[in-house]
Order: structure tokens, then sequence, then C-alpha cells
């Protein structure tokens, strides 16, 4: 006999599964960290925290990689995260998109050294997932993102609103 609280192999008791999103950049760089139910889908998804990490542009560039190196490095150790999902760049839309490549990099290099599993999705997918519509704007967004955790304002700036969408799409794109 399985009691209700096992579904799917997983009890109510399991460890939540935390999802670290990120969306990449150099001068800011959102990050929004969520625990998930393990095995429970239609359960309450849990706002850990979230951000951004900030480069000032009068910094020299590799000491603005540095930061982020330092700080992601910092974030994953507080937030321990079972998984990362990333925000995929669009090379057409950015007029930065080289910078912001390589922030991206440094983001890929911490997560391999922490020897971190990730998934990516592009802007389209993540809009899709919170809103069902592809083309939603930032506010869509910020919306969906609040409603989905039932937060009582919408998550600023908006780089840490991606950053927990992002994360979102992860856990509603997981088995």
């Amino acid at each position: 006999m399985v009691g209700e609280k096992e579904k799917k192999g997983q009890t109510l008791d399991a460890k939540p599964i935390r999802i670290l999103g990120i969306d990449p950049g150099l001068a800011r760089l959102g990050f929004g960290a969520i625990a998930c139910p393990a095995g429970i889908k239609e359960a309450t998804v849990e706002l850990l925290d979230f951000g951004i990490i900030e480069t000032q542009a009068k910094t020299p560039f590799g000491e603005r990689l540095c930061t982020i190196y330092d700080d992601l490095q910092e974030l994953i150790r507080e937030v321990q995260p079972d998984l990362v999902s990333i925000e995929k760049l669009f090379f057409y839309r950015m007029g930065n998109t080289i910078a912001v490549a390589q922030a991206r990099g440094v983001v890929m290099l911490v997560l391999a050294q922490a020897e971190l599993p990730y998934v990516e999705f592009t802007p389209g997918q993540v809009k899709q997932s919170l809103t069902g519509y592809g083309n939603a704007d930032k506010q869509e967004i910020k919306e969906a993102v609040a409603r989905e955790l039932n937060l009582e304002s919408l998550p600023q700036p908006d780089d840490a609103a991606d950053a927990i969408a992002v994360a979102l799409t992860a856990w509603f794109h997981g088995d």
C-alpha cells in the first residue's frame, strides 16, 4: 500500500531540488534560486534568493570577469544547487554579444569546476513556459514569476526576474 505522502517513488519529506537560474551578462548577471519538492510537480515552489552580480563599466574587463567568477562561486556555495538553468544567448539581438559571451564562459567554467549539471533555454522557451506565449514582454514575465511563486510584488531588477523565470522553466521541463 502506498501512503498519501508517497508519489513517484518520492516522499514529501524528501530533500527539495534546488535550481539556480542564471541570466548571463557582464554588467549585470541575474540569478534566482528556487527549491522544488522532489517528484511532486503540483507542489508549491519556494523562492530561496534572487538578485544580480554587478560589475562597473569603468573597471578593467579582466577584473569584471573575476568579480563574476568569485561572486558566482560564493553564490553556489550558499545556494548549493542540484541543477543550474541558463538562458541561451541570441547573437542577432545584442550589441554587446562578445562581452556577454565571455561572461557566460566564466559561468560555464564555474559550473564545470563545481561539477554542476546545467540546462539551457532560449528566451522564447522561457517565455512560452511561463506565459504560454513565446513573444511575451518583460512585464508579462515578471507577472508570471510573481504569480507562480505567490509573491506579493514583482521581482526586481529585470535581470533577476529573468533568472527566476529561467529556473522555473527548468522545473517545468524536468521529468
